[in-house]
């Protein structure tokens, strides 16, 4: 069952092969979400800064009765934070909201801040010393584990030419329709595993035709089918659900997508409206 597998990461830490994504679950509804997960076998929660729920993220963590070292939790670093003295204030500000000795991975949302996500400007060095701050937490044993969310090769490029801990994952946007196979293949090239949020594309997927036919002919949903090309691919899909009943079928994985229809998914005319969600990155290649 896959919620019991795991991923070893290149700093030897386990990682389980499939998280809840928690993005736009915030207060009670987030609390409430965590525990449904680890009450169906969920082992690995994603949360933010951002997300403005990682105090009610840990409050069910800590409340579960499972051990901590059985959870794995990510957090990541807000991308407005480009220096040294802001990223170990920020660091600090999450374990204090979580009340937690420490977070099992921290990953620098993007490279860019949120305002400026597009723009020329890469932040060099500005990422640099946000990745210090990480080092620093990592070696003091605040964090088990750090890495990236959002970067291309010249950002990966620029953290690896001077970090004394090199990053363990690169969280990026991958899905059916959207598979940036040249950023996947240099993320695991430099020894990064890719993560994949919203396996789903925002909700997008549902809306199309070809992927509803294929998901009916392997018997599972829509999600399924998605979350299974992810994890085909050598990927860690974060699906994003507060639903219990969505969560335990996210999770019921147990059939193989054929190669032939890999292919199939695999060559999707690419995705170019999320709606709403819109301003999330969509990797250009070729």
């Amino acid at each position: 069952m896959v919620l019991s597998e795991t991923y070893t990461l290149s700093n030897g830490v386990q990682i389980p092969k499939l998280g809840l994504g928690t993005w736009l679950i915030t207060g009670e509804s987030a609390e409430q979400a965590v525990r449904d997960a680890l009450k169906l076998g969920y082992r690995h929660i994603d949360t933010a800064q951002d997300y403005g729920n990682e105090a009610e993220v840990a409050t069910a963590i800590k409340s579960s009765g499972i051990d901590r070292n059985e959870i794995f939790l990510t957090s990541k670093l807000a991308a407005q934070y480009k220096s040294y003295e802001g990223a170990v204030q920020a660091i600090d500000e999450s374990l204090q909201r979580m009340g937690l000795d420490y977070i099992d991975m921290m990953i620098i949302h993007s490279p860019q801040p949120w305002g400026n996500f597009g723009e020329t400007d890469r932040f060099f060095e500005g990422n640099r010393e946000a990745w210090r701050a990480l080092e620093d937490a990592q070696k003091a044993g605040k964090l088990r584990a750090i890495g990236l969310s959002n970067f291309t090769a010249p950002d990966i490029d620029n953290i690896l030419q001077s970090c004394t801990v090199a990053p363990v994952v690169n969280q990026i946007l991958a899905h059916i329709s959207n598979t940036p196979t040249q950023l996947i293949q240099y993320s695991e090239e430099k020894g990064l595993l890719v993560e994949a949020y919203s396996p789903v594309g925002h909700g997008e997927l549902f809306k199309n035709g070809a992927i509803a036919d294929m998901a009916k002919k392997y018997g599972v949903s829509v999600p399924q089918l998605c979350i299974r090309y992810d994890l085909q691919l050598g990927l860690l899909p974060l699906p994003k659900t507060a639903n219990p009943e969505h969560m335990k079928n996210n999770a019921d994985l147990d059939f193989v997508i054929s190669d032939a229809d890999m292919t199939v998914l695999k060559g999707m005319e690419k995705i170019s409206d999320y709606g709403d969600a819109s301003h999330f990155p969509v990797y250009r290649e070729g």
